[in-house]
């Protein structure tokens, strides 16, 4: 799979454990930034991942900053895209069972980095198998709403 992953200079060090951690699972990764610890803000980074599933150059995608919500927020604001925050195993598996969604967030500043790649296994060992169809359907209507726009 291809996994997009990004995070402002409060994820960086974590990303980085994470991104070798993906690559180790046998997935492909583009990286997105930071690329070191100078100050990023974590809304450019968020997006341009966001941009990158929305078109189709990656499956998924994990964002990190300091508490994982700005990145959540900011990726959530693109049409299409659902991104879920996630700080323990069993959420982060149901973001992609019961969700699909297509991007996990987390926080730097919340959870080490052996409880992450645990909670990032739980995301990539799982398919979307439609369980919840209905519920996915219903967010996406809302998305494309016009009176949302």
């Amino acid at each position: 799979m291809k996994i997009a992953i990004g995070a402002d200079h409060n994820g960086y060090d974590l990303k980085e454990v994470i991104k070798a951690h993906v690559e180790q699972l046998g997935h492909e990764v583009e990286d997105f930034g930071c690329h070191n610890c100078a100050e990023v803000d974590y809304p450019d980074v968020a997006e341009e991942v966001g941009k990158s599933i929305q078109q189709g150059n990656n499956e998924r995608g994990i964002l990190i900053c300091g508490t994982g919500i700005g990145v959540a927020i900011t990726a959530n604001k693109l049409n299409g895209i659902r991104a879920a925050m996630a700080h323990d195993y069993y959420s982060a598996e149901r973001a992609q069972l019961s969700n699909n969604a297509q991007i996990l967030t987390m926080g730097a500043q919340i959870i080490g980095p052996e409880v992450a790649k645990k909670n990032v296994e739980a995301y990539l060992n799982v398919a979307w198998e439609g369980g919840s169809q209905r519920k996915v359907d219903k967010i996406d209507a809302i998305d494309n709403s016009e009176k949302n726009k």
